[in-house]
């Protein structure tokens, strides 16, 4: 299995994987998700530490079962070779109706075949009300073209 666009990464190639990985995100699929990633794919996300699909799998539904109407924008950072570093910000709320964003850094390690090994990801977030939110689409899936990024919100 391969997942292009492969490394070494240019600026053009490194920007086209982070948008993929922000599509593939925004669908809230675990499975489809998971298979951006090696088999053995080892990731901390926060405090948490997993290791391979199945653990990826349970990780995200866990967190889009309590992370509702889920929007995510991700922004390359930097890219060298097999890796990428990326911003991101997320908004969702709870099952109470309480609004919040999340921001924060995630370090990324290709394979050769363009899968994820390593996934290193730091998250902070914070209450928001629902008349600041910025990531505004109507359906779940990939962020319209025509909606800013992080930088054109003053993320």
């Amino acid at each position: 299995m391969s997942r292009p666009p492969y490394p070494p990464f240019t600026r053009e190639s490194a920007i086209e994987k982070v948008r993929l990985a922000e599509n593939a995100w925004n669908t809230r699929d675990a499975e489809k998700v998971s298979l951006a990633y090696t088999p053995d794919s080892w990731w901390r996300n926060r405090a948490e530490f997993v290791q391979g699909r199945e653990q990826i799998v349970a990780l995200l539904r866990r967190k889009w079962t309590r992370e509702l109407d889920y929007r995510l924008v991700k922004e390359l950072w930097a890219f060298d070779g097999h890796r990428i570093a990326v911003r991101f910000a997320y908004e969702y709320h709870d099952d109470s109706g309480q609004w919040y964003r999340a921001y924060g850094n995630e370090n990324w390690e290709f394979d050769d075949a363009g899968l994820m090994h390593h996934r290193h990801a730091s998250i902070n977030e914070h209450p928001i009300r629902a008349d600041e939110r910025k990531l505004l689409w109507d359906t779940s899936g990939p962020r319209p073209l025509d909606h800013p990024g992080l930088t054109a919100l003053g993320f």
